[in-house]
């Protein structure tokens, strides 16, 4: 069996190839025009992609088998989430692999602007000895002003208070019980404006952020202010800020991140008061190494079909606890028994968590029953991304329920619906001993272990069944791993859970219902 083919298109540390090639064929794609590299995609499983690689709708649409595509950063504002979505592939970053290099270059590029040292260097580089014309100014006793207060943001106010700055934020996602703990006051946007005399920027390019410092907002601020930002290009206007620092109403600026990248042009680059550096932030061996391996590890994951934490466009709703993910994979496992069992997908799927996990969000769980269970019948390829739209596709919607009651075990979740006038159900859980477990299909109750190869047969209640069912599968080559029985609550027919250690053909499997006293057969596949 060939090996997914991962292309990288922008160079990763070394330690991220390594994990890659481990079990994956790596492309080394670095350098290459856009025309060569859409000439790889034909055959590529993933994409490994910085900022400059823009992954759009033609580049996504040329890779019928993409499943991931992968930036070793923070930001995806080049790729295209909504293609990427429709065709189910996976949008993975590294989000926190910069936090610290991003941060320390913000303080970096703070504390250029208040001892001017690009200018100084430049200056005596150039055979002057200036030292009066380029006093300075002291972080100490300013007032530094904070746009986004999450990883970054955060980072950047704990070690400006080090520096005795006072430290005023806008963030509309962040309580003022948080950011008292901090050591930040809340204000609004036009406050933060007004107060400070330096401020840094640390919010994702968004329509709502766009030119969010423009001629407008910088009339707001304090003669002199200081601007730096090492979030996003597109967020700070140009050509408003250049001609603000001309006019002095800016004291000066330090700029990582341009509206084109990369570039060599801009109006920023011919004033002196301005300091600019090519997308630095993330720039740092750590940095780079936390990146690499970080996305490889998402990319893996992916490709091996597991959930991945990281995918910015999985419409979780919530974040998945320790406790809950072993029971994302049982999730998807349920959801394809149910659609096999049952020939079909009801127009209303229930799921339902009881006991602890009813504790847990259901939607991360619910989303990987829909994976499961559309899997079977559907003709384009469903992973967690797209089978919200693929179950819209097929007139399929989810209920989520919780219930804190449940008897004999801890967590158990329960999948139900109306299939063909029949309400079907199946149950299972999670034991760390055992792994995930089936307990029951349509009021049948077992406890059979899930392995890759599962049979259910539905049998009559009577003897020499269960013999007749092991004698056939011994005879096609079959060998049972595990078998469990449960009886209808009217003790009428039974039910065999079975765990097979190979698999069987669906042949195989219809050939049980010509045994007697076997009413129904169905061989489940959850390789």
């Amino acid at each position: 069996m060939s090996r997914p083919i991962v292309v990288i298109a922008e160079a990763i540390a070394d330690a991220g190839i390594e994990r890659l090639s481990s079990s994956h064929e790596v492309v080394d794609a670095v350098g290459m025009s856009r025309d060569e590299l859409m000439g790889l995609m034909g055959d590529a499983a993933a994409i490994i992609v910085r900022s400059a690689t823009q992954v759009d709708r033609e580049m996504i649409e040329a890779a019928p088998g993409l499943k991931v595509v992968a930036r070793a950063g923070i930001g995806v504002d080049n790729i295209d989430l909504v293609a990427a979505t429709e065709r189910g592939v996976l949008v993975v970053n590294a989000p926190n692999a910069n936090t610290i290099s991003a941060a320390e270059h913000t303080m970096a590029l703070l504390l250029a602007q208040a001892r001017r040292i690009p200018e100084a260097d430049r200056s005596l580089r150039e055979g002057r000895w200036d030292r009066r014309e380029f006093s300075g100014i002291e972080l100490h006793g300013k007032t530094l002003g904070v746009l986004g207060l999450g990883r970054i943001g955060t980072l950047v106010a704990q070690r400006a208070l080090s520096f005795g700055m006072r430290i005023v934020a806008y963030d509309p996602y962040v309580s003022t019980e948080r950011a008292k703990r901090l050591g930040v006051e809340m204000l609004t946007l036009d406050e933060v404006f007004a107060e400070a005399h330096m401020l840094t920027i640390h919010v994702p390019l968004t329509p709502e952020t766009e030119n969010l410092i423009n001629a407008a907002s910088i009339a707001k601020m304090r003669d002199g202010v200081r601007i730096v930002n090492v979030a996003r290009g597109g967020i700070v206007s140009e050509e408003d800020l250049a001609e603000a620092v001309r006019s002095g109403k800016v004291g000066g600026a330090g700029v990582d991140v341009f509206d084109t990248e990369p570039t060599t042009e801009s109006p920023l680059f011919d004033i002196p008061q301005i300091t600019v550096t090519p997308h630095l932030g993330a720039s740092t061996l750590e940095a780079q190494d936390k990146a690499g391996i970080s996305v490889a590890k998402a990319v893996s994951d992916a490709l091996a079909g597991e959930f991945v934490l990281s995918a910015v466009n999985l419409d979780m709703g919530t974040t998945v606890s320790p406790e809950a993910r072993p029971f994302i994979k049982l999730s998807e496992q349920l959801g394809t028994i149910f659609a096999v069992f049952s020939k079909g997908l009801p127009d209303t799927l229930t799921v339902c968590t009881q006991g602890q996990l009813a504790d847990e969000p259901v939607r991360p769980l619910a989303l990987a029953v829909l994976k499961g269970a559309l899997s079977t019948i559907s003709d384009v390829p469903v992973s967690y991304v797209n089978a919200p739209l693929v179950a819209e596709e097929h007139g399929v919607s989810v209920i989520e329920e919780c219930q804190q009651e449940v008897s004999d075990y801890q967590s158990v979740i329960r999948i139900s619906g109306v299939v063909a006038g029949r309400h079907r159900t199946v149950v299972g859980t999670y034991m760390e001993r055992r792994g995930a477990v089936l307990l029951g299909v349509d009021g049948y109750a077992f406890e059979v272990p899930l392995t890759d190869h599962m049979l259910l047969v539905r049998n009559e209640d009577l003897p020499g069944s269960i013999g007749r069912v092991g004698t056939y599968l011994g005879d096609v080559g079959s060998n049972i791993s595990d078998m469990v029985v449960g009886r209808a609550p009217d003790g009428t027919a039974a039910m065999m859970g079975i765990a097979l250690d190979e698999p069987m053909t669906q042949e195989q499997a219809a050939g049980l219902l010509d045994l007697d006293g076997i009413a129904a057969a169905r061989y489940i596949d959850l390789a």
